[in-house]
């Protein structure tokens, strides 16, 4: 899918975590990419994070999947709405989707929520630590924003879900087919389904909390630091007071804390692998039969192309000389010349081409046996 018109320069300047920007639908041709009763198929399954917000008579109540098949079908005429997380994971038209935003760094962008709502469904006024794109995808829906919300603003007591506990709206539209809403972070919304078969595509993004970063950051870094590195004053002088911690002592154990988690390198390094984990480990992507090193090089001299996996996470970082570090799925491999011409292309395009290079026995062919064996990428051989 494509944009028709919309300048992205223009909205990160003025609008990209500043204020919100609704956005008549701006496609070369919309059309809704997924039906219901394939989201409500993805909601069944074991392994698919799926929620159902049903309205009662004491408010919203929650639910979790994996659904039984006869779930929908008990709802009746009460409102409800039907959210399926990462549906870009399982779902290639889902997944393309998130190409036209692509001008906001891969590394920033999360996944495709979907949601279908029945008539006046929604999950409440809420916020979000996140920038949003709101894809409305089929029916109609009202949206309603308020003014920007913090960890002090008041919550009503729910056990599931965090609902504001006032709302007022200072604008509102009506979202039809095609049109986009985007969202920055901390801003209080509120969407109702106006009528039946609303379907909703939230294209999210990462945002990682700084408390976050240290706990990870701190856990790997204990995880990897030599265990023999110890305090040490070769130049200790007498003191005045044998009771006092001196300044250099203090400076000196300050330094031995900081030393290893101030290494840039390091700290890159850490976080392509961190940001690219995939958000559901559990689900393996290697091939069952793994490919052998021959049969890769074959293929990459043939000029067969290679796909990415939807589900599959790709970064890199650069260094000296052109060389880079490639990240994908957690895993961090070092690439130069052909490869890290590659590797940049992976990064940029689903469909990157081959140098020819890399069909020769190389550390560029074994960057292919390895992404291709861990499922990250395939050659798209028709054959």
């Amino acid at each position: 899918m494509q944009f028709k018109q919309f300048d992205p320069a223009t909205f990160l300047r003025d609008y990209w975590q500043k204020r919100p920007l609704l956005i008549r639908n701006p496609w070369r041709q919309w059309s809704n990419p997924l039906e219901p009763d394939d989201l409500a198929g993805l909601a069944l399954e074991d392994g698919v994070e799926s929620r159902l917000v049903v309205h009662c008579a004491a408010g919203l109540s929650l639910e979790h999947g994996p659904f039984g098949e006869d779930r929908f079908e008990r709802l009746g005429e009460t409102p409800w709405t039907l959210l399926v997380q990462a549906v870009d994971q399982h779902d290639p038209d889902v997944a393309a989707l998130i190409e036209p935003f692509r001008f906001i760094p891969s590394w920033r962008i999360d996944d495709v929520m979907v949601s279908y709502a029945s008539d006046g469904g929604g999950v409440g006024p809420h916020f979000d630590q996140y920038d949003v794109f709101l894809v409305q995808g089929a029916g109609r829906r009202l949206w309603q924003v308020g003014g920007l919300c913090d960890a002090n603003t008041p919550l009503l007591p729910h056990a599931d879900l965090r609902l504001l506990a006032q709302f007022e709206p200072s604008e509102e539209w009506i979202l039809e087919p095609g049109d986009i809403l985007y969202l920055p972070p901390g801003l209080a919304h509120n969407g109702v389904a106006i009528g039946d078969g609303c379907m909703t595509y939230s294209v999210g993004f990462r945002a990682p909390a700084r408390s976050e970063l240290i706990a990870q950051w701190c856990d790997h870094v204990l995880a990897t630091a030599a265990d023999d590195i110890h305090y040490r004053d070769p130049d200790l002088a007498l003191q005045a007071n044998p009771g006092e911690i001196t300044p250099a002592a203090i400076a000196e154990l300050q330094r031995l804390t900081l030393e290893r988690l101030l290494e840039p390198a390091s700290f890159a390094r850490w976080f392509g692998q961190y940001n690219t984990t995939p958000k559901y480990p559990d689900i393996d992507w290697s091939l069952p039969q793994p490919l052998t090193l021959d049969e890769v090089t074959a293929m990459a001299a043939a000029g067969v192309p290679v796909c990415r996996n939807p589900a599959s996470r790709f970064a890199f970082t650069a260094k000296d000389k052109g060389d880079v570090l490639l990240f994908v799925d957690g895993q961090c491999f070092d690439c130069a010349d052909a490869a890290a011409e590659f590797a940049r292309a992976l990064c940029a395009q689903d469909n990157p081409p081959v140098p020819a290079a890399m069909s020769r026995p190389g550390a560029g062919a074994e960057l292919l046996l390895a992404l291709c064996n861990q499922g990250s990428i395939a050659f798209d051989d028709e054959d």
